[in-house]
């Protein structure tokens, strides 16, 4: 990684701390609906959840009996993931890390959930094929993410439009799943503070051939 690149990561992962040292939680302590709504084709196993903020998609998952794995940069928002999973009388197991530089073990997860991950193209190409190769045979991967079409409704997400991909830059880094359900929607989102109104979304579930 180049200077300049660590010194972009570092910079994020201090707003992230920022943001999720206010009080309450930024974007709810319920599960995204999305992932509430496809929860069921998870199967029974492991499940890596990847820029997981303050745990509420894995505190969901751990209360549905699944082992939970949640990575996040922002050790103030992991602390309130195991906050909220002891709220919720379940357990996780988190790990602080960038994921420029944090590796998927291959072949070692049943389900794979990356929402609301906003990534630089060069590596959300690398976590995309990464969480493909990280999947077991039958695994499935759950993804939602706002696409280009959500700058101009300016409900949530990131202002950079390179942040931001279409369904069609997402399909060539899922080859070896089978794509499910694969959709661009607009949908009411009302998920915390930062999250509310119209989203322009992407919204995909692989199943690991």
């Amino acid at each position: 990684m180049t200077h300049l690149a660590a010194t972009a990561m570092n910079r994020a992962a201090h707003m992230w701390d920022e943001r999720y040292a206010e009080p309450g939680y930024a974007y709810g302590k319920e599960p995204n609906e999305f992932v509430r709504a496809m929860a069921d084709w998870l199967p029974a196993g492991p499940v890596l959840c990847l820029a997981e903020g303050e745990g509420r998609n894995a505190t969901y998952l751990a209360g549905r009996g699944h082992a939970v794995t949640a990575v996040d940069s922002s050790a103030v928002g992991l602390t309130k993931a195991v906050a909220l999973a002891v709220e919720r009388d379940t357990t996780m197991i988190t790990v602080h890390a960038d994921l420029a530089d944090y590796v998927i073990e291959p072949g070692a997860w049943a389900g794979i959930v990356c929402v609301f991950c906003h990534l630089p193209p060069a590596l959300r190409d690398r976590v995309l094929k990464g969480a493909v190769e990280g999947l077991r045979t039958g695994g499935v991967l759950l993804f939602e993410a706002y696409g280009p079409a959500q700058l101009a409704l300016g409900t949530g997400g990131p202002k950079d439009p390179a942040l931001l991909a279409s369904l069609a830059d997402l399909r060539p880094l899922l080859e070896g799943l089978e794509l499910v359900y694969a959709e661009e929607v607009t949908r009411e989102i009302h998920e915390g503070r930062f999250h509310d109104g119209p989203g322009a979304t992407v919204e995909i579930v692989g199943v690991k051939r």
